[in-house]
């Protein structure tokens, strides 16, 4: 008797057990789920927390809704002017629509991917169809991806449920062709570019230079001119000098400059003059009166 009860006891609580854990169920808060009852959605965009569910008979998906990434495979584009370009991209894109994501792609993260890239490849090449080599390569890449980033997301908000958060570009590629002929263009751009600036250069060197040179002859011209009026402003000073010291003491001014005379001709070893001895050139040494005897 006691071993019956116990074993219907064992069995009701795991009965209960069994119960609980097919009735009773969580969403994590990265997530969002649908439930349904034989493959029909019953209940949609079930948020995070504990949950309900009739067993067997009832069944819950639940999604990733945190930011996922598709890396694409580089695809080969043509630019307006029929150039190739090879774009290396990938995208960031979110489960936004639990229930139309789980119509569209059964909940298959696999299957959705395959969805995106193709509408994705579909967008860049309209994109880069639109635009010459020279803008894609000037444009920044952000700014380039933002028209096909609004584009595919609310495309595919309908079509999938889920949100294109970003393109992003990772590199833009040229083929070895197309390379080498945008390399000699944009050298010849640069040497065009170099000739114009060293042109200019030499303009503009020219130009300081000549101002440099008439500003030097200015300013030798004013220097010559100031130097001349000093010359015979010190020439006049030193005449009225000479003239005041001549008239101050004759003799005395007569006896210097002959000292001096003698001093600048016999101020080398070789000096040789041949002069009458009576001359007056030599009255002071004749007579320290010179010529009062």
């Amino acid at each position: 008797m006691i071993n019956n009860r116990s074993l219907l006891i064992v069995g009701g609580l795991a009965a209960v057990a069994w119960l609980a854990s097919n009735s009773l169920y969580v969403v994590d808060e990265t997530e969002r789920a649908v439930k349904l009852r034989f493959g029909e959605i019953i209940e949609e965009n079930i948020q995070p927390g504990l949950h309900f569910k009739v067993p067997i008979t009832q069944t819950v998906r639940t999604f990733d809704t945190r930011l996922l990434t598709l890396d694409t495979d580089p695809s080969r584009y043509l630019t307006l002017e029929q150039k190739a370009v090879i774009v290396d991209s990938y995208v960031k894109w979110q489960v936004v629509d639990p229930t139309q994501y789980y119509e569209a792609t059964a909940g298959d993260e696999l299957m959705a991917s395959r969805l995106i890239q193709p509408r994705v490849d579909e967008s860049l090449r309209n994109e880069f169809g639109r635009l010459d080599l020279q803008q894609i390569i000037a444009e920044r890449r952000d700014d380039l991806m933002t028209g096909p980033t609004a584009d595919l997301d609310a495309l595919l908000r309908d079509e999938l449920g889920v949100a294109i958060r970003d393109i992003r570009v990772k590199r833009i590629d040229l083929p070895q062709d197309v390379s080498s002929a945008v390399y000699d263009r944009m050298r010849s751009e640069r040497e065009r570019e170099a000739r114009e600036w060293r042109a200019q250069g030499q303009e503009e060197a020219e130009r300081i230079r000549a101002n440099a040179d008439r500003r030097r002859q200015v300013l030798l011209a004013q220097a010559n001119e100031r130097s001349e009026i000093l010359r015979g402003e010190g020439d006049a000073e030193a005449a009225a000098i000479f003239a005041d010291a001549y008239g101050k003491d004759e003799e005395f001014f007569s006896f210097w400059r002959s000292l001096n005379a003698y001093r600048d001709s016999f101020a080398g070893d070789d000096n040789m003059l041949v002069l009458d001895p009576s001359s007056d050139f030599f009255q002071y040494l004749k007579s320290p009166q010179g010529g009062a005897e």
